[in-house]
């Protein structure tokens, strides 16, 4: 008998979960798009915001070097270690793997011995100065999770910028700068990311904090997203849906963490003195080791799936939405005007989903409540059109579907699913309790009725 109760209390657990899992916590996940919720009158969908999980964004990068024959080897040259600048007999030769440095280097696996980097060649032109602009593109709109890093195995440049685009490249803005000297590099007085505050948390900044020149055990360079994070989330990130309010209400600030493409650009290699040694200009180049980038395709909210398809990135769109990005509404769901989801109100968003287009059967009601994906309203004739059925286009408020034509609608509803009140017609409107049937109960009355279903009970 006990056996028999724990069994049915497993089956009832496991049950409860797969609900639960749909409820986001309170600060909002948006790992789910949409789930159907159980009201008085049966099952209904409830849409939210949705967006994919963050990842590493570098396993789909396209990278890009300007100009392109700065990467050494080509011919042969020997260079100077950094560990010992006066030793100079380390070469650099393209046509042996072993000796070779080219960019896939910047992004193969961290750890290796010996280590493996791109390389640029050395600096032997000097006084010409030795730039190289190193171009990530990812063909789709990205927003930024985590830190930018960059890992040098050279010395960190005594300057450089760091900047983004959002349009694939045909305009670029700085995202920060870094220098050995902000004032005397780029006339800009020089800060770090601690002293910004919520209201200045998107100016560009120069900071001496990652140029201290030819140093071994500094070797990497960072752009702060969590730190920025942190102004609205708090110091650990814990307030997230502090974040989330913020991404929706301050203006540019989403903007500010989303890209399509970012920018490296070296102007001057470390140097480690003032003065450039011209009798060992060997020791100046650029070397980087590794490369990470975190975040997700953005999606608008639209989705929580991002796939590979052609080498490029593109949002599995839900929500009636279709697009790269998620950016429009499909064919025959253009009853409003696309709008993007929303964080707001935490913790499961606002869908805003994009609504039928239904001017073949009259006139769109009024969207007080959510309009259910009606697929099939393609057809030349309405009344041929499948209103309704069994899985995505649920008749709402308790109302049957007949045979794929018509909703049958409980007596205070009507409406081609059943979605309005019929009492919003009469002169004196609806009263207080018109609307009860369309308030979901959430998973602790869902458990109340499994219990009671399996003759158990919570003591």
């Amino acid at each position: 008998m006990y056996l028999s109760r724990f069994l049915s209390l497993h089956t009832l657990w496991v049950t409860v979960s797969s609900v639960m899992q749909h409820y986001p916590s309170v600060w909002g996940h948006y790992d789910v798009c949409k789930t159907q919720i159980y009201t008085e009158e049966g099952k209904v969908w409830d849409y939210m915001a949705c967006q994919p999980e963050a990842r590493d964004m570098i396993k789909y990068v396209k990278v890009t070097l300007d100009p392109p024959d700065i990467t050494c080897g080509d011919p042969p040259e020997t260079f100077c270690a950094m560990g010992n600048p006066y030793m100079c007999n380390n070469e650099c030769d393209a046509s042996t793997q072993e000796l070779a440095h080219p960019p896939e280097l910047m992004f193969d696996l961290e750890g290796r011995h010996p280590s493996t980097f791109w390389q640029s060649t050395t600096w032997k032109d000097y006084p010409k100065p030795l730039h190289v602009n190193i171009t990530l593109s990812w063909n789709k709109t990205i927003e930024l999770t985590d830190n930018i890093v960059i890992t040098f195995e050279s010395g960190r440049p005594d300057q450089m910028i760091l900047e983004k685009s959002l349009d694939y490249g045909r305009t670029w803005q700085p995202y920060q700068y870094y220098a050995t000297d902000c004032l005397d590099a780029f006339h800009m007085d020089p800060k770090s990311v601690r002293d910004l505050s919520q209201h200045t948390v998107l100016e560009i900044i120069c900071t001496e904090e990652y140029s201290t020149g030819y140093m071994t055990n500094s070797k990497i360079i960072h752009f702060e997203i969590k730190d920025r994070f942190a102004f609205f989330a708090g110091p650990r990130l814990h307030n997230m849906a502090s974040l989330y309010g913020q991404l929706d209400t301050t203006k540019k600030l989403r903007d500010f963490f989303t890209i399509t493409d970012l920018r490296i650009r070296l102007l001057r290699p470390a140097t480690g003195e003032i003065y450039v040694d011209e009798q060992h200009l060997a020791r100046y180049f650029y070397a980087i080791s590794d490369i990470r980038v975190y975040g997700r395709c953005k999606c608008n909210l639209h989705a929580t799936g991002c796939k590979e398809e052609n080498k490029r990135l593109l949002c599995e769109c839900e929500h009636n939405t279709t697009g790269p990005d998620c950016g429009k509404c499909k064919k025959n769901y253009q009853g409003r005007p696309w709008s993007p989801g929303s964080y707001l109100p935490i913790p499961k968003g606002t869908a805003n989903i994009c609504i039928p287009s239904i001017s073949s059967i009259g006139n769109p009601p009024k969207f007080d409540r959510i309009w259910p994906n009606i697929s099939s309203l393609e057809v030349s004739k309405p009344n041929q059109a499948n209103v309704c059925d069994n899985e995505l286009l649920h008749c709402q408020n308790g109302g049957t579907c007949i045979n794929n034509v018509r909703c049958q609608c409980p007596p205070a509803y009507t409406g081609i699913l059943c979605e309005k009140l019929k009492c919003e017609r009469d002169p004196g409107g609806c009263g207080q309790n018109s609307a009860q049937g369309a308030m979901s109960h959430g998973p602790l009355v869902l458990l109340t009725a499994l219990l009671g279903a399996t003759g158990l009970c919570i003591c």
